[in-house]
């Protein structure tokens, strides 16, 4: 008689076990594949092909009824279009199951086996992405009409998809950046749901600048900007460099997006009002 430790018997047992399963959940498979008709598949094609265009227009409809709103508002309507892409989704996702297994116990044990096989091994990094974005509509780390900086690319997040976000880089160039970035990389969110975002706008000077003078010069290139959000606060910070002193004013424009604009306003106005007074630059190149 062969001696086999229990170690060995329970992983004989399991193995079999496995087998069996899965025998099991191909033959459950086949059942279901038999019952598939050429009629079912041309109505889940329309389907499909229905919930597109209906997606499609729900973004265009979204879009344009939050560029039409009070300025206020424009944000929270954008916000709403991954909850609409996601009950879309998810009503097409029950009437194809409805169609092709009928929702019964036993055909959703069968495709539940079958479709853990096909995401485990092959769609893994889709799933994790939306996993990760359905999470996203919870924890809310970003949204549509946030500027947030992922990966290296800072922009205006335009679209969330079910799989990935579109953002927008200052240059206008479309960036796609799937949701499972959530698990890996660090997410700075500049305005987070506001309108307002921060905007720091630098300023060098020698040495021997009137500090004073040049602090009240930035104040007031901030306060009478047209873009400025008067409600939040105004800072000027100083720092000294080996090269020279670096001021920065930190102040808030009324619309995130208006964010480059506004720092060119506010750069061509303190430097009209510097140039007056004769506030010199540093002699030396800006390491």
């Amino acid at each position: 008689m062969i001696y086999q430790s229990p170690l060995i018997k329970s992983t004989l047992i399991f193995a079999q076990s496995a087998g069996e399963a899965a025998n099991e959940t191909a033959e459950q498979t086949r059942e279901i594949l038999a019952e598939v008709t050429t009629w079912k598949v041309t109505q889940a094609l329309i389907l499909i092909g229905c919930a597109y265009i209906f997606v499609q227009i729900i973004d265009k409809l979204v879009n344009f009824i939050s560029e039409k709103v009070h300025r206020e508002w424009r944000l929270v309507i954008k916000q709403s279009q991954p909850f609409w892409r996601m009950l879309i989704v998810s009503l097409v996702a029950v009437i194809l199951m409805n169609l092709f297994l009928n929702l019964s116990e036993n055909n959703l044990l069968a495709i539940t086996g079958t479709v853990a096989v096909a995401l485990g091994f092959a769609f893994k990094d889709y799933v994790s992405s939306v996993i990760a974005g359905l999470i996203g509509l919870f924890e809310v780390p970003y949204r549509v009409g946030d500027r947030v900086t992922i990966s290296n690319h800072y922009g205006e997040i335009v679209s969330y998809g079910l799989r990935a976000i579109h953002l927008r880089t200052p240059d206008d160039n479309i960036v796609v950046i799937p949701h499972n970035k959530l698990w890996t990389e660090a997410i700075s969110n500049a305005n987070t749901g506001e309108l307002e975002a921060l905007v720091v706008t630098q300023f060098y000077f020698d040495h021997d600048l009137d500090i004073e003078l040049v602090t009240k010069i930035l104040y007031r290139v901030a306060y009478t900007s047209k873009y400025t959000q008067l409600k939040l606060p105004i800072v000027v910070i100083v720092e000294e460099k080996p090269w020279g002193s670096l001021l920065k004013l930190k102040s808030y424009p009324m619309d995130a997006r208006d964010e480059f604009i506004y720092q060119t306003d506010l750069i061509k106005r303190a430097k009209a009002i510097l140039g007056k007074y004769g506030i010199a630059y540093p002699k030396f190149p800006v390491w």
